[in-house]
């Protein structure tokens, strides 16, 4: 809803309360009237330069909370890359969100939507609130006697930044949304109060505009990552746009035929009708544009050999610890990351299996619980490279993984020697090493040097150590998401979690989006399309994309084709993208989500001690996703209350 009103804005710093925008029915005049003692005005709030920076940083607020909570990330909760129980009734859970329970079916509705950011409620933040809020700042910025006009300039860019990211954010959940341009006066009717949702492509258009203006006076970086990480720079501008404009080209947005009817209350057409190729043209150039900037800055794929707490790894090992740290290292030392949460990961202990029985006494607070469907384990390539459906060389046995086999000299940097474990686990690319933790899987790290005093996940039956434990440490399908742990995290007979940040925008990822708008449109040669991916590539020890589909593939010109190039592009973001966030992001705009959440989620059945009774593939999770959810409903009683706000469609 966008009637109006007070809200409650309560920052960091001195501005206790301050004016939104509007009322429905209460007058602001009476509110500013009284004024109790110590509660700042406007004037107070924009008084000096060091009160509006106080502002400034109340304006990235909600920035930062979108970025931080992971369980209420819809990328990361409705991605099936990730099963968790939802056990509410567990008195040691703080995941207290009710974002992973959206895959099942059943929980969304219109009277009280999960994660709703259109009125903040239910996990969701109010990014309306925030919007207004950036508003005030713009409209009060020449007040400050003592800020001086370069640092005006950077400070209106940060504030168009942060307008264009809240409605892109709220663009991908809910479509054509209300465009927060300028705040309606205070005094005005109540029925300008009551306003009509923008189209996509003008929703859209918005969010390109605000990031023209803005990146040309965002600095190149930050003067002092100390004080200033995580305020907008030109890299992190460049790479909104990017995603942006690419989000606005997939098809969820572009001409899409599902919502072809849909329209407001005045008959308008609300979603474009027809496919639009310039878009991932315009896509295309921004993608560049960002990788462009941020090599400019030194940026570069990370591919640094870790050295705290190794010695005599083996190269294959290295690789996966390398991969590993990807997401792994600090921040100020990863000339990969253009822009990251700026806090820690919370949930450690929830990806982090039990590997020694000190650490099964930490069961209630850290259980374990993450599971990983086996559906995401097989998005993994062979180690050669190619989808294990499709290796023809007969060194992954892909009608027989769920059988098993001993662990083998060629394997020993990832599975335990000669232990039992399912096929699917061995000769697989070192991302599925990196990625996920199994069991008889090598688990380095948790305070060991040596890859010969290296841990292995013992998960097969309640006796194993990283086995069922009780209702609430029992991870469900066998497999945890490693990815989330960095190597140098304890959990033993004490708990020292490596403190990292989850890259929300890496160039990694960039690289990939640069060659998907390439292919989507249809210009580029294969080659340079293809050269993008196998940037990525490499960094995973797999050979470009064409000489592994023609050496290893029953399928080798895949790659010849704009269809086989797109099956293989959306493969590779799922994978090296995995576990971060994004996922559910771009199965929603591939309007792919809905076929990925139609089959059962499965795992082994880990109360099984023995191997030929454990790996057998049970079903955990029945989700459910339809066409309507593809979009957030908006809150029934906006609808109500504000006649000219349209439901989304089937809701």
């Amino acid at each position: 809803m966008l009637t109006y009103k007070i809200n409650d804005m309560k920052f960091y710093y001195k501005i206790v309360c301050l004016l939104v925008l509007g009322i429905s029915g209460t007058s602001c005049k009476k509110y500013l009237d009284v004024v109790p003692n110590n509660v700042g005005t406007l004037d107070y709030a924009f008084s000096n330069r060091n009160e509006a920076e106080n502002y400034l940083f109340g304006c990235y607020n909600t920035f930062q909370s979108l970025n931080r909570e992971v369980v209420n990330n819809v990328g990361f909760v409705t991605s099936s890359e990730i099963i968790y129980p939802n056990l509410d009734d567990n008195p040691f859970n703080k995941i207290t969100g009710p974002g992973f329970k959206l895959i099942r079916g059943g929980v969304q509705n219109v009277s009280n939507p999960v994660i709703d950011h259109w009125t903040g409620n239910n996990g969701g933040q109010n990014i309306y609130v925030a919007l207004r809020r950036c508003n005030i700042m713009l409209e009060n910025i020449n007040k400050p006697f003592d800020l001086k006009d370069d640092e005006k300039k950077r400070w209106i860019a940060e504030i168009k930044f942060l307008k264009a990211f809240y409605h892109y954010y709220l663009i991908r959940l809910y479509g054509p949304i209300v465009l927060i341009k300028e705040n309606r006066p205070i005094d005005g009717s109540i029925e300008n109060t009551k306003v009509k949702r923008a189209t996509v492509d003008e929703s859209f258009a918005y969010v390109d505009q605000l990031l023209n203006e803005a990146v040309a006076d965002l600095p190149s970086v930050v003067v002092n990552p100390l004080l200033e990480y995580g305020r907008a720079t030109k890299s992190m501008g460049l790479a909104l746009k990017a995603e942006a404009l690419t989000t606005a080209a997939s098809p969820l947005f572009n001409g899409n035929p599902d919502f072809a009817n849909f329209k407001d209350k005045d008959g308008k057409n609300l979603f474009s009708t027809v496919v639009d190729p310039q878009k991932w043209s315009l896509a295309a150039k921004a993608c560049k544009a960002a990788i462009d900037e941020f090599e400019a800055q030194g940026g570069a794929l990370y591919n640094q050999v870790p050295t705290n707490k190794v010695e005599n790894v083996s190269d294959k090992l290295k690789r996966v610890l390398t991969i590993q740290m990807v997401t792994g290292e600090k921040r100020d030392q990863n000339r990969e990351l253009i822009w990251g949460s700026q806090y820690g990961f919370e949930y450690q202990g929830y990806a982090f299996p039990k590997l020694t029985s000190d650490a099964v006494s930490f069961g209630n607070e850290q259980p374990s619980n993450w599971s990983v469907p086996l559906s995401t384990t097989e998005l993994f390539y062979t180690k050669n490279g190619v989808p294990i459906n499709e290796d023809n060389t007969g060194t992954f046995d892909y009608a027989n993984r769920n059988t098993t086999q001993f662990g083998d000299a060629d394997n020993q940097s990832y599975i335990k020697l000669g232990y039992e474990t399912a096929k699917a686990n061995f000769n697989r690319e070192p991302r599925f090493y990196a990625d996920l933790g199994f069991d008889g899987g090598i688990w380095f790290g948790n305070d060991k040097r040596n890859e010969s005093d290296a841990f292995y996940v013992q998960a097969r039956g309640p006796f194993a150590i990283a086995g069922p434990k009780s209702q609430f440490a029992t991870n469900i399908t066998g497999y945890w998401p490693k990815k989330l742990v960095p190597y140098l995290s304890i959990m033993n007979n004490g708990i020292q979690f490596e403190t990292f940040y989850l890259p929300v925008v890496r160039l990694g990822g960039l690289y990939l989006l640069y060659a998907e708008a390439l292919n989507e449109e249809g210009t580029a040669p294969k080659a340079e399309v293809l050269s993008w991916v196998d940037k990525v590539r490499s960094r995973a020890g797999l050979q470009g994309v064409s000489t592994s589909w023609q050496n290893y593939s029953k399928n080798p010109t895949k790659p010849d084709t704009k269809e086989g190039r797109r099956e293989i592009i959306h493969q590779e973001r799922r994978i090296e993208l995995c576990f971060e966030g994004q996922s559910g992001w771009d199965l929603r705009r591939w309007k792919e989500l809905q076929g990925v959440l139609s089959k059962p989620l499965q795992g082994w059945n880990v109360n099984e001690g023995s191997t030929v009774n454990y790996y057998r593939p049970r079903t955990v999770a029945v989700p459910f996703f339809g066409l309507k959810d593809y979009f957030w409903p908006i809150k029934n009683s906006e609808v109500v209350i504000n006649e000219n706000l349209v439901q989304n469609p089937f809701w």
